[in-house]
Formats: C-alpha cells, sequence, structure tokens
C-alpha cells in the first residue's frame, strides 16, 4: 500500500512507527509478492525507517523478516485485493458499493478506506463517532460497527 501524507500533519517518523507496531514483523511471508516491507522515498526515510526498526528489534524475541526498500514504481493489487475486509463483509460492503459509479472510484474514496480499516481493528469509537455521517450506513450497520469497533 502506498500512503501520500502531509508532513506538516503528520511526520514520516510516526506513520513508521504505526507501521512497525501494526503488524507483525517477524511473520514470514509464504510468497514475495505478499511480503511486507517498507519502502523509502530517499535516504532519510531509509534512516528513519531502519531507526524504528531497531528500535522495536528490541522488543521482540524473533527476528525481524519485514524488509526496508527503496521504492520504485508503485502498482496497485488487482481490485478484489482492494478493501479486502470491506469486500468480506457483505452487509457494510453491500450497504456502500451502490454509492460509487465504478470500481475505481469504489476503491479510492475516502468512505470505503475508512470503513475498510474500522473493519479490520483500526480506530478506536471516540473516532468513529466523528466520522459517522461521511460513512453513512444504516442505522443498523452503524449500530453493529460501533460494537465491533474496540472502546
Amino acid at each position: 500500500m502506498q500512503i501520500d501524507f502531509d508532513p506538516e500533519l503528520v511526520t514520516y517518523e510516526a506513520l513508521v512507527e504505526i507501521f512497525w507496531r501494526a503488524h507483525n514483523p517477524c511473520a514470514s511471508a509464504w510468497s514475495s509478492q505478499y511480503k511486507s516491507a517498507v519502502f523509502c522515498a530517499d535516504e532519510a526515510q531509509r534512516a528513519v525507517a531502519e531507526a524504528v526498526r531497531d528500535r522495536v528489534a528490541g522488543d521482540l524475541t524473533r527476528p525481524i523478516q519485514t524488509e526496508v526498500l527503496a521504492a520504485g514504481t508503485f502498482t496497485r493489487a488487482e481490485d478484489y485485493h482492494q478493501k479486502y475486509t470491506l469486500r468480506n463483509r457483505k452487509a457494510f460492503f453491500d450497504a456502500l458499493r451502490p454509492r460509487f459509479d465504478d470500481e475505481r472510484a469504489f476503491i479510492d474514496s475516502t468512505a470505503a478506506a475508512r470503513l475498510n480499516g474500522y473493519l479490520s481493528g483500526g480506530g478506536n469509537r471516540e473516532q468513529l463517532r466523528t466520522e459517522l455521517e461521511l460513512l453513512a450506513l444504516p442505522g443498523d450497520l452503524e449500530k453493529r460497527l460501533l460494537e465491533m469497533v474496540r472502546p
């Protein structure tokens, strides 16, 4: 996944910190296309990514498998990989998908990204409550989502 960010709002280091702590960096990938990696745009980003990796490694008992690599040309995964968790929660997918004219508009939507994130275990109820209007889910799904998201 490629993340575009405004460095005046969030630092690269803060994003990398979240990345290293939000996945299991010790897990081995079963194929190269599914490996976890931090892709760096330049040497400054590489230094930050490696420094955070080294801090995280101090808390672990197994070696880190996640690589720090130079970023090349970004290629999106196939559409069926996009918003994977949302696609597998049929009621939520069926409520959101019809709002978009085509698959690309759905994939690129902020609402789909946010809902996919909450369904994947990201965020908390307080954050979700500030975004419920954006998601515009039917009442029953809104209630279900609030129950699913961590306090």
